[in-house]
């Protein structure tokens, strides 16, 4: 699986014992620079847009809680959409039907014409060019394909332990071959 060229999920390796990385399940994807953005998928915060933006009657209509998404700019909302068909000029694509939108009016639009579609976070993740690939070098991640039903989950009190444990399973024992190695590739 090749992080640089899609949308992965990214696994904390069990022995990751940072306060802010450990546990963390993570959605992330190339940027044209060579570098990756993400955002934390398992992190419910006690906030809803509704708190967040009283004075924005369609936020009140919005139960789902916002989601931290990392440190960076992590005053700024940022959303993961689900769509069909073609991708608005302004979203930035992460993986089949799914894509990052950012900026006010986007994020706006998104609430105001169909808010169930999205995820909501605050901040988010950036990796520099080959800052990730260090990381996975490192294991300090383990890798699986980014798919919705992952990202937009309800309940995530439990994501972490069971990616962990199936992607545990799955590769004991199995070594991965040199190249994959050499293209910053994990199981």
């Amino acid at each position: 699986m090749d992080v640089n060229a899609s949308a992965v999920v990214l696994v904390a390796s069990p022995e990751f014992k940072d306060p802010l990385w450990r546990r963390t399940v993570l959605l992330a994807a190339p940027l044209p620079n060579g570098g990756h953005v993400g955002v934390i998928i398992n992190r419910p915060t006690v906030l809803t847009l509704g708190k967040l933006f009283p004075d924005h009657a369609p936020s009140q209509k919005v139960r789902d809680p916002v989601y931290f998404g990392g440190p960076f700019f992590a005053n700024v909302l940022v959303a993961v959409v689900r769509y069909e068909g073609a991708i608005k000029a302004s979203y930035f694509p992460l993986a089949t039907n799914m894509a990052l939108a950012t900026g006010e009016r986007a994020i706006d639009d998104i609430i105001e014409r169909d808010a169930s579609s999205a995820r909501y976070y605050a901040g988010l993740i950036v990796w520099r060019p080959g800052e990730l690939t260090v990381e996975l070098e490192k294991k300090l991640w383990s890798v699986c394909n980014a798919r919705a039903e992952t990202v937009f989950r309800t309940d995530v009190k439990e994501l972490w332990k069971e990616l962990s444990a199936t992607l545990r399973r799955r590769y004991v024992g199995t070594p991965l071959p040199k190249v994959a190695l050499a293209q910053g590739l994990q199981p």
